[in-house]
């Protein structure tokens, strides 16, 4: 294959994957919103468009590991580079394929195992048993009980804290209005921390952890002084009797709460991970370029705009189908159990990260939703729909592992 057969096939692969990330992943940030209503489906894909493409564009990694993660022995492919940059075309194609897969059925799965199920089959096929580094997968593989299981428990927490200290009070809108800056403060410090730790790492920022601190805890307090000031201009219903009405109020507040928390997520979801796409795709170019693998690729400019309109594109096309699973086929939601999952799953993601745990952020808000919806009891969950994403995540790695060995010994024959 030349070169430039191999440059065009590689930028239609990467912008195929990324379509991918976009149809499937994208639904992490939004599918609450749009299942408690929160948002409308149009208004979601038109806000997470945005802080997508430019969490990916303009906050998206300029360099990235070629070896994704340590995953594959780079000593394998010392002698034969090309087997190397066939092997990312390989996976990148093979992701696609299944994440489009998984999305036809609504599935969320996990765009990062997706990619290491990928790249270890095509690390054992070209190296065997020592083709892999077999500790950091088991190391990753780990992230399928610790996501759900603490993105669930926190929510549930949260959600049960809200229902003692809000709709369980005599005057459930009066309790709402004064935990409400609190919230506030607390989302904000959660997600201006997990921005500045994640959604922003690769920007060359140099805040120490004193200064970061500094940040959140100022954005929170501003933030909470401009909640106070607004709910005290929340009016009473004026049938003095109507708890429905005041409950309706109640998760009125929170719907505003809720897209503020999703805004946030999207816009460091796409700083995040378009390198899923845009890293096997630079690294396969380079490679092809150069003849040679090297530590790092420099990942241009052009290719982040290649995945941040992939993801769009996803989004816009078929990012339905999670959303709709996430957000109404799990469990039914309402602004306040979307809140709480929503925050609940940014809790788990921040502190996994400071704590160095493996984690996966789709798994995680699955978690989170079941945990939601278990604080209304067993009966208020889809146990089908949950068998269905529980048997996608199982076999997500073997099945990202054998469609690219087929994809790459097809390229072999070729």
């Amino acid at each position: 294959m030349s070169e430039s057969v191999f440059f065009f096939l590689t930028l239609a692969a990467g912008f195929y994957m990324a379509w991918s990330i976009g149809a499937n992943d994208v639904a992490n940030a939004m599918g609450t919103s749009v299942g408690s209503r929160a948002l409308t489906l149009r208004q979601a894909v038109i806000i997470a468009a945005i802080l997508e493409f430019s969490g990916a564009f303009f906050f998206g990694s300029h360099v990235t590991e070629t070896v994704q993660t340590g995953i594959i022995n780079p000593d394998f492919f010392k002698y034969n580079p090309m087997a190397f940059a066939y092997g990312m075309l390989s996976a990148l194609i093979a992701v696609g394929l299944w994440l489009q897969l998984a999305t036809w059925f609504g599935w969320p799965v996990s765009t990062t195992h997706a990619i290491v199920g990928a790249l270890v089959g095509f690390g054992a096929t070209m190296g065997g048993i020592e083709g892999v580094y077999w500790s950091h997968v088991a190391y990753i593989v780990t992230s399928w009980a610790i996501s759900p299981i603490m993105g669930g428990v926190l929510s549930f927490l949260l959600f049960m804290l809200l229902r003692r200290a809000v709709f369980n009070r005599p005057k459930p809108l009066e309790a709402a209005k004064k935990i409400m800056p609190f919230l506030v403060f607390a989302v904000t410090v959660t997600l201006v921390l997990l921005l500045l730790f994640n959604g922003l790492q690769n920007v060359d920022l140099d805040f120490s952890l004193t200064q970061t601190l500094l940040i959140a805890i100022g954005l929170g307090f501003l933030s909470a002084a401009i909640c106070q000031k607004m709910v005290l201009n929340i009016s009473h219903p004026k049938n003095p009797d109507s708890i429905t009405e005041e409950f309706n109020q109640i998760e009125k507040m929170f719907s505003y709460l809720q897209i503020i928390s999703a805004c946030l997520m999207a816009f460091a979801h796409g700083a995040n991970d378009v390198a899923n796409a845009i890293g096997p795709l630079s690294a396969a170019i380079q490679v092809s370029q150069h003849q040679a693998i090297s530590a790092v690729t420099v990942v241009p400019i052009w290719a982040l705009a290649l995945g941040g309109i992939g993801i769009v594109v996803g989004l816009a096309t078929w990012g339905w189908r999670v959303i709709e699973t996430i957000g109404r086929k799990l469990t039914e939601l309402t602004p306040t159990r979307g809140f709480s999952a929503e925050f609940g799953a940014a809790l788990t993601i921040l502190s996994a990260s400071r704590l160095g745990l493996p984690i996966s952020t789709t798994h995680t808000l699955v978690g989170a939703v079941v945990g939601v919806g278990l604080a209304r009891g067993l009966g208020a969950l889809n146990l089908a729909v949950m068998r269905d994403i529980f048997i996608s995540w199982i076999i997500t790695v073997p099945a990202g592992a054998i469609l690219t060995v087929a994809i790459f010994w097809l390229f072999t024959l070729l």
